[in-house]
């Protein structure tokens, strides 16, 4: 039975003493990935017959897990962490530093615990203990699901724990092997005409679906969609050149909204939603699911070149970089916001590039400017073709920006220009 964990996750073992937590942490997990709760009690118990769990040796626990997350290292916690108590503070930790929480639940009879716990030659419960802790685990089992975890198996049977076998999945966005070049290209928002220029003068060849004939990749920044004139040829556009490997594309804050609503959520129809909306119900329900799809399967992030390149539609900043978290999806989708808005009712953004101190080159779109410019090592080429700015690529690693000029004034920003909404 495949048992497939994140690349980075905060790993929880939850079962009862005598559950096989241990013996399945030292099969399946490397040494200096497994914490374990005997071992932190063990630096502080006067001498090793002493089965108290201290306060101290949690806090150890606790300090080892943290700064394994902060370095970015798969860890798995070896307790019983049967409480819900428990649970929380080390689901915090992986609130903290942006790893997904990932529970594997040894539900096994308590009579085989009780037995197990009884045989071992270093230390046992007295069967008091492991009825009281089968009692605390069971009690907790139907909240389980809601404490937050991303990831929950369920081991209920001894065939089910010897049948297990371990697999790290590595998250799509991680294509740090791929090392380009690439032509990242900002927000569209349905300019294809200008999409269209922009990659003849880059090269792409409309013969060849446009893929370029040297073997360089199209990276869109996301915000295929709304405002513009024609958002089904651009969907296709990209859609097509992604499927033949000719692309890449992270997702935007406005395709995410568009799937919503396509998915049957009611949201207003404003910031450029109605273009959208209107234009695809020309097209078929075939092409319209197939979009759905596609926004679904897009990532929030890529990681290129070893690192080196990072592209996210709001940016990403160093500490997020990697991370599969809510936090991090949200700052790539929608910038650093503080949960205020605007006088516009628009979300208030702080300006994390300004503090941007991360090795990685981060290109991002979102927020049009009226011209593409470097902070630190983070560029922004949004510059707003669709309020009749231009359409921008970054070609890397050149670092040269080529951009067309939009057309027309496709749609009027409702802030200045130069500082619109994203």
């Amino acid at each position: 039975m495949p048992l497939k964990i994140p690349e980075f996750s905060l790993v929880l073992l939850i079962g009862v003493s005598g559950s096989g937590k241990s013996s399945f942490a030292k099969k399946h997990f490397k040494s200096t990935e497994i914490i374990s709760s005997d071992h932190c009690r063990a630096l502080v118990a006067d001498d090793e017959n002493n089965q108290l769990v201290t306060q101290e040796a949690f806090e150890i626990l606790h300090l080892i897990a943290a700064k394994r997350l902060s370095f970015g290292k798969l860890t798995v916690i070896d307790a019983t962490n049967v409480k819900p108590e428990a649970r929380q503070s080390l689901l915090a930790l992986a609130r903290k530093y942006h790893a997904l929480p990932v529970a594997i639940v040894f539900n096994l009879p308590e009579n085989l615990c009780q037995y197990r716990n009884k045989k071992r030659t270093d230390r046992h419960f007295g069967p008091e203990v492991i009825y009281k802790q089968y009692r605390d685990f069971k009690a907790s089992l139907p909240v389980l699901r809601s404490e937050g975890f991303k990831h929950i198996t369920f081991l209920d049977s001894v065939k089910d724990v010897d049948a297990a076998e371990l697999v790290l999945i590595p998250p799509l966005w991680n294509q740090k092997g791929d090392h380009g070049p690439f032509d990242i290209i900002g927000d569209v928002h349905g300019c294809f005409d200008e999409l269209v220029e922009l990659l003849q003068k880059l090269g792409y060849l409309e013969e060849r679906g446009f893929c370029h004939p040297e073997g360089r990749k199209v990276i869109f920044l996301g915000d295929l969609v709304d405002r513009g004139p024609k958002i089904p040829e651009v969907l296709r556009l990209v859609m097509s050149m992604v499927t033949n490997g000719c692309a890449l594309c992270v997702l935007g804050n406005h395709d995410i909204k568009l799937r919503r609503y396509l998915k049957g959520k009611k949201l207003k129809l404003k910031y450029g939603l109605a273009e959208s909306v209107e234009q695809l119900e020309t097209c078929s329900a075939t092409f319209v699911n197939h979009v759905i799809d596609f926004i679904d399967n897009l990532e929030f992030q890529y990681l290129l070149d070893n690192g080196n390149l990072v592209v996210a539609h709001a940016g990403l900043s160093e500490q997020l970089q990697g991370s599969g978290s809510g936090r991090a999806r949200a700052f790539a989708l929608y910038g650093d916001t503080t949960g205020e808005m605007d006088e516009f009712g628009l979300p208030v953004r702080r300006d994390w590039a300004a503090n941007y101190q991360g090795r990685a080159m981060v290109v991002y779109g979102h927020t049009p400017k009226l011209e593409a410019e470097w902070v630190n090592n983070t560029i922004c080429i949004d510059t707003g073709c669709v309020f009749g700015g231009k359409l921008t690529a970054l070609r890397y690693p050149e670092r040269e920006l080529v951009s067309v000029a939009a057309k027309f004034t496709y749609y009027e920003s409702i802030k200045t220009w130069g500082d619109a909404p994203g």
